[in-house]
């Protein structure tokens, strides 16, 4: 039995991480795959894409080991129009393994421990303790965990020569664990650059986008702040990919898709496996150029066309059937119809 408060919730059994971590695992893998079935990005954006998602998968199968035994600290999972980790389960794991050495060397040794686990299973023919499991863990944990390849809050991309030159001659890529949603986003820009070499100035333009764009804003508001703060870069097109909500037995929020599954489960019409991911995908594009300020200062900025929005939502198909009976006017503001995947 999953017991979860209504707005915030921690792990507290063995049984509990096994399913949460399962099935974050399993839909965003689900995720990836269908983001190229149904070509929702183009080829090196879903290249971008997919290496994101790897360091969030990464980063949760740390947040498994680290927490499986441990009897003092709980995970904690956000509960409102997110699904995943609270932001500073990452944080955790970023500090702790900065201290990597200084906790190894307060741990028992691998060869301590494996003389006492042998004993106690073969000879005296008894489980385990769970504190000795947790420094088992422990040992796994600051052992085989890369602080590189952690989630951070911002995680900025390389510079390439733009796969699409009718629009752009170079594109990048971020992503962003944002603070007040709990939700990765991953986002690209292609973009024109004045000045010599963006290669060159790259550290330059990475200052300026983890300034202007990392944090969930309205788009345009994150296309003109970046083109604002850097003259030489001339953005053209960007685009903003939300992960999320993960709709699930633990959520507890005012979304409809996740009231209704929520709903279902209680009334066993559907198992409390049952999930849905939603996935919203927003884009402008530059329409034309203006030049602003005093004659001998003037700073060329974009005029941004409409930003085109589209909602997305993946569920197994016994999910769909329920959304189209009871929520046919979510269903109708999608992109295109509820994308099927597999069950968990």
């Amino acid at each position: 039995m999953i017991v979860t408060p209504l707005d915030s919730a921690q792990l507290d059994s063995k049984q509990q991480y096994e399913f949460y971590h399962s099935m974050v695992d399993f839909t965003v893998k689900e995720l990836i795959v269908k983001m190229q079935q149904q070509q929702l990005c183009a080829e090196q954006e879903l290249v971008f894409f997919k290496q994101y998602c790897d360091l969030l998968l990464y980063s949760i199968e740390a947040m498994r080991v680290k927490y499986m035994y441990d009897d003092e600290d709980n995970m904690k999972i956000d509960l409102t129009d997110s699904g995943f980790p609270n932001y500073l389960e990452f944080r955790y794991l970023f500090n702790d393994l900065a201290l990597r050495e200084e906790y190894l060397n307060r741990l028992t040794s691998v060869e301590v421990l494996q003389e006492e686990f042998l004993d106690t299973l073969m000879r005296q023919k008894q489980s385990i303790k769970k504190s000795r499991l947790f420094q088992a863990a422990s040992i796994v944990y600051y052992t085989n965990v890369k602080q590189q390849f952690i989630f951070n809050r911002f995680i900025q991309g390389k510079i390439l020569k733009s796969p699409k030159p009718e629009i752009a001659e170079y594109m990048t890529s971020w992503s962003f664990y944002d603070v007040s949603h709990n939700r990765p986003f991953v986002c690209f820009m292609y973009f024109n650059y004045k000045g010599k070499d963006p290669i060159k100035d790259k550290t330059e333009i990475y200052t300026t986008i983890k300034q202007a764009a990392d944090r969930k804003m309205n788009l345009d508001a994150m296309a003109y702040s970046i083109d604002r703060k850097h003259e030489d870069i001339l953005p053209k097109l960007l685009k903003i990919i939300d992960l999320g909500p993960l709709h699930n037995v633990f959520a507890k929020d005012e979304n409809k898709i996740t009231h209704t599954i929520l709903d279902a489960i209680a009334k066993k019409e559907i198992p409390l496996e049952s999930y849905a991911f939603s996935l919203k995908i927003d884009e402008v594009k530059s329409t034309s150029e203006f030049k602003e300020g005093s004659f001998f200062n003037k700073q060329t900025f974009q005029k941004w066309g409409a930003i085109k929005k589209q909602k997305y939502v993946l569920a197994p198909h016994r999910i769909i059937q329920l959304l189209y009976n009871k929520t046919p006017e979510v269903i109708d503001k999608l992109a295109k119809p509820p994308i099927q995947v597999s069950d968990f």
